[in-house]
């Protein structure tokens, strides 16, 4: 939980265009307030949230929130009902409790995504100097590995885009933007700026960081972690669980064997073999629900124009971003994860397996924008296991690398060739950016089930009347995108902890508890808050 303190007001619902300086935003609120009764001259205006509203292309508006403070620290008073919606603005701090167990052996933390990285900072901020590992690399060796990949075609499964320093979501852009109603939002996203990020990801609505500056991120938080007396080790693979005395853990790792008195499960949703280790061990595991499709890549240029009309190039708008999704067939499709200016990523972990995912940096700057295009699988549809789950996405990738010709190429088709029911046009206006276009011309119904071919031609035609153009004959899409969460749950009590298993703490994506970036950093606080109001500080 955080301490939640009221501290001001917000007035929402500001409307701009986008020629608007947006400081007009704050003389509209300062008049509100005027009218009110209320001194603007006492007080003090920021911009708390801003957002595009498209709806209308001949006039695009920026709408904006803002925060109104007292600016000696009082409490405003209450204010009559005026133009614009009222809010109350809390003071937001994380809630500390400490508990007075003997903590014998310092916390392990198993994973560097963003659940492990934010679970071990506030464990170290704190003093109970976590040790923190990873079976893959720091965020440099990754991207060195990656680029080795792109070029070679040789992967390194223990070190890739989705095992090692900051997760899967360190080459995915660095979006933010979260469903979830929980105040440690807010202290994830100040947090991210205390090591880097940009501080315009404090009032954006779509909040990102970009994959350039989130490598940065990652490797400032680990240090603060070392310099706090926490440890940091990579190539360090979870092998085996064991209990041992006075209610410790000891971890196998390919390291060696680590005494804890806290086990955290900080899982990215691609550790398979650690989830078949766990489901060996007698850990309470279910199938869930999740969602695989393909790539969808257009010209930026045309997805701005198809949002933004005449507004479309305006500096203060940036890049056309949209998230459609499509109902009607009652089992659902949608985009995911749209990467504006960016391009589409090899995201194997495993031999003999094709996967994409997209990214892209934080001026967003490239021709191309790709989203995934995805279909709800539910667990009827691949028999209702932990094993069969996995098992259906790996059928899946291996298609995928079949199709592409074994070589990590992928595979991909037009949009036209797809909807037609034809196969073997080039890529013409929309060239795709895969491996710098080591890409392959197939049947994505012939290579992907009939239900999830028929939901995407479905959807794409659907998403076509929201957003013209969105099913352009030209537009690529590339296969296939399997990891978009963890297709299993690890269950676990109120406190956190697995099922049987009093001191092991499942969290973030891949236990089942998060679907990005924030909502996984939120997860792990609520672990380490957990530790912490069980545990005093370690000491050796």
């Amino acid at each position: 939980m955080t301490e939640e303190k009221v501290r001001g007001i917000l007035l929402n619902g500001i409307s701009l265009s986008p020629d608007q300086d947006e400081r007009e935003a704050c003389i509209i609120a300062a008049n509100e307030m005027k009218r009110a009764g209320i001194s603007p001259a006492r007080l003090r205006f920021d911009i708390y949230k801003k957002s595009v509203d498209a709806r209308k292309k001949e006039d695009v508006r920026i709408v904006y929130s803002v925060a109104v403070y007292a600016k000696n620290g009082e409490l405003l008073p209450s204010v009559r009902r005026g133009r614009y919606q009222q809010s109350p603005l809390y003071a937001q701090s994380l809630e500390i409790q400490r508990g007075t167990a003997v903590m014998s052996a310092p916390p392990l933390v198993v994973g560097m995504g963003p659940a492990g990285l934010f679970c071990a900072l506030l464990l170290a901020e704190q003093g109970y100097r976590p040790i923190i590992v990873d079976r893959g690399n720091c965020v440099e060796e990754r991207c060195r590995a990656y680029r080795t990949f792109v070029e070679t075609g040789v992967l390194d499964t223990e070190s890739n885009i989705q095992f090692g320093a900051g997760g899967a979501g360190t080459f995915s852009d660095g979006k933010l933007l979260t469903r979830i109603n929980d105040p440690r939002t807010a202290y994830v996203l100040r947090r991210f700026c205390d090591f880097g990020a940009p501080e315009e990801i404090l009032v954006a609505a779509k909040p990102h960081i970009g994959t350039d500056r989130l490598v940065g991120v990652v490797g400032s938080m680990l240090k603060r972690i070392e310099k706090l007396g926490g440890r940091v080790i990579y190539h360090c693979r979870l092998d085996e669980i064991r209990n041992a005395e006075r209610g410790q853990v000891i971890a196998k790792t390919t390291q060696g064997e680590f005494l804890c008195s806290s086990l955290i499960l900080a899982l990215g949703h691609s550790a398979r073999d650690t989830y078949a280790m766990l489901l060996k061990n007698g850990y309470v595991i279910e199938p869930k629900p999740f969602s695989v499709g393909v790539r969808i890549e257009h010209l930026q240029e045309d997805i701005d124009r198809s949002m933004y009309g005449s507004f479309a190039g305006h500096p203060r708008l940036g890049r056309g971003e949209y998230h459609l999704s499509d109902t009607t067939s009652g089992r659902g499709v949608y985009t995911f994860c749209m990467c504006p200016g960016g391009q589409v990523v090899a995201a194997a972990s495993e031999e003999g397996g094709v996967v994409v995912n997209g990214m892209s940096c934080y001026a967003r700057d490239g021709k191309n924008a790709n989203s995934a295009v995805c279909v709800s699988v539910r667990p009827e549809d691949y028999g209702a296991t932990p094993q069969t789950a996995i098992a259906f996405q790996r059928k899946l990738e291996r298609a995928a690398f079949e199709f592409g010709g074994r070589d990590y190429s992928a595979p991909i088709q037009t949009v036209g060739d797809f909807l037609n029911g034809t196969c073997g046009k080039e890529p013409t206006d929309v060239q795709p950016t895969y491996r710098n276009g080591r890409v392959r011309c197939v049947s994505m119904e012939k290579m992907l089930p009939d239900f999830i071919a028929r939901e995407l031609q479905l959807g794409l035609r659907s998403f076509d009347r929201k957003l013209h153009g969105f099913a352009s004959p030209t537009a690529i899409l590339s296969g296939v995108e399997t990891r978009t969460s963890a297709p299993v749950r690890i269950l676990r009590t109120e406190e956190l902890t697995a099922l049987g298993h009093d001191n092991i703490y499942p969290c973030g994506e891949g236990a089942g508890y998060a679907g990005g970036i924030t909502s996984a950093a939120v997860d792990g606080l609520r672990v380490a808050q957990n530790i912490i109001r069980r545990y005093a500080p370690f000491k050796d």
